[in-house]
């Protein structure tokens, strides 16, 4: 017991910071599952826009 009352401060910190990690793992997710992107809509500039909007082959 005393150990918790030693560390009080940081193990409420730890829980904290663990609890809002987990959120945003969480709300990362739900956007994914829902379609929603992080996406600025700049493809131009973007080096992964490839990975995105990946070109269709054409027959010749």
């Amino acid at each position: 017991m005393a150990f918790i009352t030693d560390n009080l401060g940081t193990i409420l910190i730890s829980l904290l910071l663990l609890v809002a990690v987990g959120f945003v793992i969480y709300k990362m997710i739900s956007d994914k599952r829902n379609g929603k992107s992080s996406c600025g809509c700049n493809c131009a500039s973007c080096p992964s826009s490839r990975m995105c909007h990946s070109q269709k082959k054409t027959k010749e």
